[in-house]
């Protein structure tokens, strides 16, 4: 197992239930591939660098997990088809 940080940036209309719902697929999506969270840590609704879909804005949430390398793949092509999620990007924090 190896431990990996994930951050992804959800539509900021999203009513807090959604986004909550969003968090919790994300969370689910990594325990289902073998994975365990040691950290979520919500960030907020924060401006961005430039325009994502129109949007100036979106919710940042930093998820910490250790996960199978085998288990990244199928993470990423998940939270790339999920409508809410607008960017996202994980990496590898062990050495």
């Amino acid at each position: 197992m190896r431990s990996y940080e994930i951050v992804f940036i959800v539509h900021p209309d999203l009513d807090e239930n959604a986004l909550n719902e969003t968090v919790e697929k994300v969370k689910g999506w990594i325990t289902a591939e073998g994975g365990e969270i040691t950290k979520v840590e919500p960030w907020g609704k924060r401006k961005l660098a430039y325009a994502i879909r129109k949007r100036r804005e979106g919710y940042y949430t930093l998820i910490e997990a250790n996960m199978p390398p085998t288990a990244v793949a199928p993470l990423e092509r998940k939270m790339r088809l999920h409508e809410p999620i607008m960017r996202y990007l994980v990496t590898r924090t062990d050495e």
